[in-house]
């Protein structure tokens, strides 16, 4: 697989370039990546990630900094198959990405390093993943307090992972927490994979349920996480959802200007008399 061109192929949506790959070919993509051995990582982007790319501007390096962005959110496919000859092909979801890459890091001898959420969440979650892929090299789970950690901390929990001699970093320290953690780290880290998936230990260890297919396939796996926890996601979800009404907004606004622009330019027809 060749990773300069995957870099390449890109769709821009509301100012992120996703890369235009499926689960199955991210999943090659994590592999090749592994084989040059050179630190990198990979972001997961859904709608939440958007808006807080466009809010927060130190983002912008953390994103550029990436070698590919996944978009892991139905709004966004539907969003690049408007105006665009080579859409998105379809979502990668964080929470199906932890399974693929369990399942091929058992058959690969990929070792993966589970750093994150709340205490013994990582630990149920490398656990089950051990149970489902026999054969699975679990490198190191670490779930750090729920605070900043002393510089002393800090500096043993890189120690902790750069000798675990993992292959992959998976982190789960929420948006966009992770995201910034990793960008700040992974060269110093030395994996080759480093990811943050947010809620997918969650999903793996069974402390929280994932929508039922029929509410992933209508791309509403949102309202069903919603519903399942109004108290701390119907604030968060409401401020993606007017996120979302102000990004199609501006784009039914550029494409008007660009509508309008284009019918100034058209040459005047002159009748004879």
């Amino acid at each position: 697989m060749q990773l300069d061109s995957l870099q390449r192929d890109t769709v821009n949506v509301w100012g992120i370039p996703f890369a235009r790959v499926t689960l199955a070919e991210s999943i090659e993509w994590v592999g090749a990546i592994i084989e040059r051995r050179r630190p990198e990582y990979l972001i997961t982007a859904n709608l939440n990630y958007c808006m807080l790319a466009d809010q927060d501007p130190t983002l912008e390096a953390v994103t550029k900094g990436a070698i590919g962005i996944l978009a892991d959110g139905m709004p966004i496919v539907v969003r690049s198959r408007s105006g665009s000859d080579t859409p998105l092909p379809e979502r990668v979801a964080g929470s199906e990405l932890i399974y693929r890459l369990a399942e091929r890091a058992a058959a690969e001898g990929w070792r993966i390093f589970f750093l994150g959420a709340a205490p013994g969440v990582a630990q149920k979650c490398a656990s089950r993943l051990e149970t489902l892929y026999p054969g699975l090299q679990v490198a190191g789970v670490l779930s750090p307090p729920f605070r900043n950690l002393s510089e002393q901390e800090d500096q043993q929990l890189e120690h902790t992972i750069r000798a675990s001699r993992a292959d992959i970093l998976l982190v789960a320290f929420g948006q966009p927490k992770g995201e910034k953690w990793i960008a700040d780290r992974y060269q110093r880290l030395g994996i080759p994979v480093s990811i943050q998936l947010g809620a997918s230990f969650d999903f793996v260890a069974g402390t929280a349920r994932r929508a039922p297919k029929i509410w992933q396939r209508c791309g509403m796996e949102w309202a069903y996480r919603m519903l399942g926890d109004p108290r701390r996601l119907v604030p968060r979800y409401s401020l993606n959802l007017a996120y979302l009404f102000q990004a199609i907004l501006r784009d039914a606004r550029h494409a008007f200007s660009m509508l309008t622009t284009a019918n100034t330019r058209l040459p005047m027809k002159h009748t004879n008399r």
